[in-house]
């Protein structure tokens, strides 16, 4: 079992064409966990994640902030108690509109996991 406060797993940059985002990997393979990984964004202001696709879904919860996520032909404004639902396969990317942090718990399955 695995329980901690958020404040003490570390805080990473996102890589590659990410705008001021972070990312905390709160559960992972390196809990032990069969099926799903846990990770915590953190988009910074103007921050925003890579435009880009990959086969498996993303389950997505917003805690703070006010952001977008960008779909191909469709923008969908977010905020705090919101949930965002992204199929395998589409074109996505997230965006901070605020001037906060836009703060998303985002699930993901296991496999393929190690990207954004």
């Amino acid at each position: 079992m695995k329980v901690m406060p958020v404040s003490e797993v570390q805080q990473e940059t996102v890589g590659g064409e990410a705008v001021a985002a972070k990312i905390q990997w709160l559960i992972s393979d390196k809990d032990g966990a069969p099926n799903f990984y846990m990770r915590l964004f953190e988009l910074g202001e103007n921050g925003a994640t890579p435009h880009h696709e990959h086969a498996w879904e993303h389950e997505v919860y917003i805690l703070e902030g006010k952001g977008k996520l960008v779909a191909e032909d469709t923008v969908y404004d977010l905020g705090p108690n919101m949930f965002a639902f992204v199929k395998g396969g589409e074109v996505h990317h997230f965006e901070n509109t605020g001037n906060t942090p836009f703060k998303f718990l985002c699930l993901i399955p296991r496999e393929d996991a190690k990207c954004c």
